[in-house]
């Protein structure tokens, strides 16, 4: 049993690489082939509108963000502490409990990636073991050749999802702490599994 588990939490930890990798490819690329002209304010302006008509805005809507770590700041411990003080920015009901789960680190060329999963559930007096659980994965990029002053970068995900959210940002033109959180993710998670549990014949 200890080996499936093991090669499920392997198959996360590739598919959160995996989705991380890219979308910091994406980045580099989008930056990589702006010209000068794309870096006026004009265009700036412009993709900001482009921006704001992709997505709605809610403009009474404050999303609120935490002071994130330094390179020489960081332990797993601290890490860990960040993100339960950036959970508790998020607004959902109080019949969810969840934990936070160190799953270890793996070393790149340049930096240090601390995995963490973040286990939500729902447990009632009537079933106090829930039958499904939703995970959202935290991963902290410890860089090895920059300052340690500099800001250590934090991404996460929820399971099923592609979509990276980025926590921290080190430009200081950036607004961290933008994609708000919704609680309907969570509950799709857990749909979604109590689904198929119910269409699978043991």
């Amino acid at each position: 049993m200890s080996s499936e588990g093991d090669q499920y939490a392997e198959q996360a930890k590739k598919m959160v690489d995996d989705v991380i990798a890219l979308a910091i490819k994406r980045l580099e690329t989008d930056l990589s082939i702006m010209s000068e002209r794309e870096k006026t304010f004009e265009s700036l302006k412009y993709s900001e509108m482009s921006r704001e008509s992709t997505f709605i805005r809610e403009d009474d809507y404050v999303i609120e963000n935490i002071s994130w770590l330094s390179i020489g700041d960081f332990s797993t411990q601290t890490a860990e502490k960040k993100i339960d003080d950036f959970i508790k920015t998020w607004k959902y009901d109080k019949s969810w409990l969840y934990c936070i789960d160190y799953l270890g680190c793996d070393e790149h060329e340049f930096d240090t990636r601390h995995r963490f999963r973040v286990r939500w559930s729902v447990p009632t007096r009537r079933k106090p073991i829930p039958r499904a659980t939703a995970c959202v994965y935290f991963t902290f990029q410890v860089s090895k050749i920059k300052p340690k002053s500099h800001p250590v970068e934090v991404f996460y995900v929820f399971e099923t999802n592609r979509l990276v959210h980025r926590a921290t940002n080190s430009a200081p033109e950036s607004r961290p702490g933008e994609s708000r959180f919704r609680e309907k993710w969570l509950k799709d998670i857990i749909e979604s599994k109590v689904m198929m549990m119910q269409a699978l014949a043991f």
